[in-house]
C-alpha cells in the first residue's frame, strides 16, 4: 500500500508589516469610531462589518508618534488592508513597501518593517474610512480634512510630509490654504508650506502611491519611491544640523 502526501499551498492571511496590536485609543485629530459624516462611507462600513465581523471596520486612526518629524499622508484604507486590521499601510502589498522605505531611511527603531517599530514619522490618510472601489468622493475628502489639520497641529516637531498620491498632495495643500495650482503634484516634487498656525516651515514631498497597481504597471519602481524618502532624510539631516 502506498501512502501519498499531499502538499498544499499555504496563503498568509496577513503580511509581514501588520505585527502590531490595534490601537485602542483615538489619538489627536482621530475621528470617533463611530464618525457618521459621510453617508456613503458609513453605509459600506456597515455593509462590510456585516460581512466581516472580526474586521476593524471602522475610521482607521493615526498611528506613530506625536513627536514625529515625518508625516506620511496616503488616500484611505483599503478594505483588505486597514479597513481589516486598524493600522494604516497595514495587510496590504502597499504597506509592505511603505514600511520597507521607511525601514531603510532609519524611520523605524530597530530596522523592523513594521508598523510597531515606527520612529520619528507617523502615518494617516486623506480619507480615514475604506471608500467602495477604493475612490473617495471629493465632499468625503474634505469632510475628513479636518482631522488632518488636527493631526498637523498636534505635531509639534512635524517638519515634513509625505503625500502618496494627487488626492493626498491636494488635500495637505488645501489644509495648508495653499492653491493647487501654484503647487501641482509630480512624483519626487518638493514643495515649501508655512504652516499659518505654528509660523513654521514644512516640506512637502510628493511620491506616487505605493499601490499595487502603480508598482504593477511599473509607474513606481522601488529606487523611485526610495529616493522621495532619501531627500526626506536628507531634509530632516539637515534641519537638525541647522538647530544645533
Amino acid at each position: 500500500m502506498t501512502t501519498t502526501t499531499r502538499k498544499t499551498k499555504t496563503t498568509k492571511a496577513i503580511t509581514t508589516t501588520t505585527r502590531i496590536s490595534r490601537p485602542r485609543r483615538r489619538g489627536a485629530g482621530d475621528p470617533s469610531a463611530d464618525c457618521d459624516a459621510c453617508p456613503r462611507l458609513v453605509a459600506y462600513r456597515r455593509d462590510n462589518a456585516a460581512a466581516q465581523p472580526a474586521w476593524w471596520n471602522a475610521p482607521v486612526f493615526c498611528v506613530g508618534p506625536l513627536n514625529a518629524r515625518l508625516l506620511v499622508v496616503g488616500l484611505a484604507p483599503g478594505l483588505r488592508g486597514a479597513n481589516r486590521t486598524g493600522v494604516p499601510f497595514t495587510g496590504d502589498a502597499s504597506g509592505d513597501w511603505l514600511f520597507e522605505a521607511l525601514a531603510a531611511f532609519a524611520f523605524t527603531r530597530s530596522g523592523a518593517p513594521s508598523a510597531a517599530d515606527l520612529h520619528d514619522a507617523a502615518i494617516t490618510n486623506a480619507v480615514r474610512c475604506a471608500p467602495p472601489k477604493n475612490r473617495p468622493t471629493g465632499a468625503e475628502t474634505a469632510a475628513c480634512r479636518p482631522h488632518l489639520v488636527a493631526r498637523i497641529g498636534s505635531m509639534r516637531s512635524l517638519r515634513a510630509i509625505v503625500a502618496l498620491g494627487r488626492v493626498a498632495h491636494e488635500t495637505v495643500l488645501t489644509a495648508f490654504g495653499v492653491r493647487r495650482a501654484a503647487n501641482p503634484f509630480a512624483h519626487g516634487a518638493r514643495h515649501v508650506l508655512i504652516d499659518p498656525h505654528r509660523q513654521r516651515r514644512l516640506d512637502l514631498f510628493d511620491s506616487y502611491h505605493c499601490s499595487r497597481y502603480n508598482v504593477q504597471t511599473g509607474r513606481l519602481s522601488r529606487v523611485a519611491f526610495h529616493s522621495v524618502f532619501a531627500a526626506v532624510r536628507a531634509r530632516l539631516d539637515g534641519a537638525e544640523a541647522a538647530d544645533e
